[in-house]
């Protein structure tokens, strides 16, 4: 069964159309794979899902049920959460505090509630922390907890916005270039965790620019170019598709314009590294 039906979104800024007629589905316990060069329209599709943006048309269901044009809050208490390409996250509060945000959208009292101190409120905030402090341990940052979040180097904030993310409890999680500016040893790190979390029985849309993460995690990929799908597959076949490599090598489409031919043909070069999805 597909968790999220993605059809035929297109969204423009202008006279530029940054995605035009994208569809795709993500079956529950997939992680699925979006790749594509800079312009593509990757992140403006992660947009329109988590509800950033409304698409022009289209539609997106999750869990059978339309969520096109709803607020991003509304989308995270669906069961959808994400991260950003650059960490979001507020510096002068602590690591700790800045996970527990994540769960807002879980949470039974209002901004007054918590205020007037009405009861349950104590025991309410005990369990946000006590839900934060397991997520950062699943990213291994529990013993940075109380560290002011600005203090920390930049592939531990990836991380504490990720245990952020998976504080909301989500069913699906949109990871926007999870791996960039992580060192070889992050990366593998990175790619061990996405696995584990799989295995909680989170699904994953991934947008990545690393081949050899994005190949070696995803059982599916989607490829856009210039806002359209011009590939979808098995990470094996989108690796040897003419329409991609001619795309990420800038070499000219051959034949009838269907895209069907390129000439030479060369297998899409991966980034340093070993991801594989047989290693987990």
């Amino acid at each position: 069964m597909a968790l999220l039906e993605v059809e035929n979104v297109r969204r423009s800024f202008g006279g530029l159309v940054a995605v035009d007629g994208v569809s795709l589905s993500v079956n529950a316990g997939q992680i699925k794979g979006v790749i594509g060069p800079n312009g593509a329209g990757k992140t403006t599709l992660f947009n329109m899902i988590s509800g950033l943006l409304k698409p022009d048309t289209g539609q997106i269901m999750f869990n059978d049920r339309p969520i096109t044009g709803l607020k991003p809050y509304q989308i995270a208490r669906a069961g959808i959460s994400r991260t950003f390409q650059n960490p979001s996250l507020f510096l002068q509060m602590n690591v700790l505090q800045n996970v527990m945000v994540g769960r807002h959208s879980r949470t039974r009292l209002d901004f007054f509630g918590c205020g007037l101190r009405w009861p349950g409120q104590l025991r309410e905030e005990k369990t946000i922390r006590d839900a934060a402090r397991a997520q950062l341990e699943s990213v291994g940052l529990a013993y940075l907890a109380d560290w002011p979040a600005g203090a920390l180097p930049f592939g531990q904030r990836r991380m504490v916005e990720l245990a952020r993310a998976l504080a909301t409890e989500p069913q699906m999680l949109l990871l926007d270039e999870p791996a960039s500016g992580l060192n070889t040893r992050e990366k593998e790190d990175l790619a061990l965790l996405i696995r584990k979390i799989r295995d909680r029985g989170i699904t994953t849309l991934l947008v990545e620019h690393d081949m050899s993460v994005v190949m070696g995690l995803s059982d599916d990929i989607i490829v856009l170019h210039n806002g359209c799908t011009i590939a979808e597959g098995a990470p094996q076949a989108v690796q040897n598709d003419p329409r991609v490599i001619s795309v990420y090598l800038g070499e000219e489409l051959q034949g009838d314009g269907g895209g069907r031919d390129a000439s030479p043909r060369r297998p899409l070069p991966l980034s340093s590294g070993n991801y594989s999805r047989q290693s987990a």
